[in-house]
């Protein structure tokens, strides 16, 4: 009987290793989109704080985050975007999915995990239709507390408070958790 429960147990592990490697090269696409999108960004607001410091850097966020998002999103044909258990922008409230992995990231960050090395992914199904859900932590970097830290200066503060009433990503220190990007991607049904 243990010989047949651990047969049990290895099948089970080898069906779901399978099922796990079945959407290899769509979690690698959304790593891969991931990362230009954090690369862009990055670039844009270092060069919004060259530019014109913190309030300039705010624009950037401001505009050139969701159209750079937007851009992803075309592209390949996906929902990509930025969340937050703290947003700024309320059109970034994450979905009770997207909160449930952001609460996991967290209990993560407690227990000691990197929050550069988080990641996480799965298939769900939403209205009838298979998909890939994918979210990468974004660690508080310190060109993030400019705009987002404990001490923001008060130019910068003016003019958070002004796009954004509701503003609730303030006081974040290097190394928090400040969100994280999320793609969702329909998968196709043939084979998967």
């Amino acid at each position: 009987m243990r010989q047949l429960i651990t047969l049990f147990a290895l099948g089970m592990t080898a069906i779901s290793a399978v099922h796990a490697g079945d959407y290899t090269a769509e979690i690698d696409a959304s790593r891969a989109t991931v990362s230009e999108f954090m690369q862009t960004l990055k670039q844009e607001l270092l060069a919004g704080m060259q530019d014109g410091g913190p309030v300039n850097a705010i624009s950037v966020c401001n505009l050139s985050a969701p159209a750079i998002a937007n851009t992803y999103s075309v592209r390949n044909d996906w929902d990509v975007g930025r969340t937050s258990l703290r947003v700024r922008n309320p059109a970034n409230a994450p979905d009770p999915w997207e909160l449930s992995v952001l609460e996991a990231f967290e209990e993560r960050k407690r227990a000691g995990e990197d929050p550069a090395k988080m990641e996480h992914h799965e298939v769900v199904r939403q209205d009838g239709v298979k998909k890939l859900r994918y979210m990468k932590a974004i660690p508080t970097a310190k060109l993030c507390l400019a705009c987002h830290g404990e001490h923001v200066d008060s130019i910068a503060r003016a003019r958070l408070e002004k796009l954004y009433p509701d503003d609730q990503a303030l006081g974040y220190r290097t190394g928090d958790i400040r969100g994280a990007f999320s793609i969702t991607q329909p998968l196709g049904t043939a084979g998967k």
